[in-house]
């Protein structure tokens, strides 16, 4: 980004009322997107002719991504299979949603959800909002500027480890997709870094692609359903997203390769320590949700 002119600041930075606040409280902060946002949301309104655009989670955002589910349903045409699961590592959702949408679009749209293929979200374990979240209306930055949304959260106040998931460190998911996952047609899992790794270093040396450590959730649940298929003699077809390289990890792969990196289990009092300050929103008693489903 530099080299094409850019100016990158970390967050939290000093640039921002918020950031400074929060390296008042925690000098050592790793840093969250939820804060990322929050910092950018405020340097967007101080700072007249400043335009914002949101990259994951919104409903909206998903929908775009979707351009990557459309192309991989083209392929499995071409290769004459249908994915009986889809696999996708999933932070906020925009990777998960946008390969596996158009693959259970279909089948929302009759009575029966039998034709739809099992989809897999996997996200870290250090960050756990689909797992370990609880489904309420919060915040999606991390100062509540954001307007509230229905989705599994950690609480807006959330602040991961400093794990190596980079995009997967936030501390909610997309409406769309806990929607789906209360409705049970999404399934989720949690992954340790350390099996990320193994299994990113595992398709590195066979396939030569180093992938990203985000996308290496989703290979280490594949790794896992091959596995399980071998055990009991089954052949699915199985699908899932790259999302992207490692070549901008090495650091990370270094890391593990010298052994410093190690798996982390999230305490249950930093969920409920967090959840405390979700903000009170009543209920609706009729009506839509945020996805508009009937509520």
């Amino acid at each position: 980004m530099q080299v094409f002119g850019a100016d990158v600041v970390a967050s939290p930075s000093d640039k921002t009322q918020f950031g400074r606040e929060i390296l008042k409280t925690h000098p050592d902060s790793p840093g969250s997107l939820g804060i990322a946002i929050s910092e950018a949301v405020e340097h967007t309104v101080t700072h007249a002719g400043t335009k914002y655009s949101l990259g994951s989670v919104l409903n909206h955002v998903l929908l775009h991504q979707t351009i990557i589910g459309l192309e991989a349903q083209q392929q499995m045409e071409m290769a004459g299979e249908q994915p009986d699961i889809v696999v996708g590592c999933c932070g906020g959702g925009s990777n998960f949603g946008g390969i596996a949408l158009p693959f259970l679009g279909p089948s929302l749209k009759t009575a029966a959800n039998a034709s739809a293929p099992r989809a897999i979200a996997v996200e870290p374990s250090a960050c756990p909002s689909l797992t370990r979240g609880a489904y309420a209306y919060d915040y999606g930055d991390s100062a509540g500027q954001a307007p509230v949304v229905k989705m599994y959260t950690l609480g807006h106040s959330f602040i991961p480890p400093a794990v190596h998931a980079g995009g997967l460190r936030y501390h909610g998911m997309s409406p769309l997709l806990s929607s789906l996952h209360r409705r049970g047609l999404i399934e989720a899992v949690a992954v340790q870094q350390l099996d990320a790794f193994e299994a990113a270093t595992l398709f590195a040396r066979t396939e030569g692609i180093l992938p990203a450590p985000e996308s290496a959730h989703a290979i280490a649940e594949v790794v896992r359903l091959a596995e399980e298929a071998r055990e009991t003699r089954t052949e699915p077809s199985i699908l899932f997203c790259l999302s992207g390289h490692g070549h901008f990890d090495l650091s990370a792969y270094e890391a593990y390769q010298a052994g410093r990196l190690a798996n982390y289990e999230l305490p249950q009092t930093d969920i409920d320590l967090a959840l405390d300050g979700l903000p009170k929103v009543a209920e609706p008693t009729t009506g839509y949700d945020s996805t508009g489903v009937t509520v």
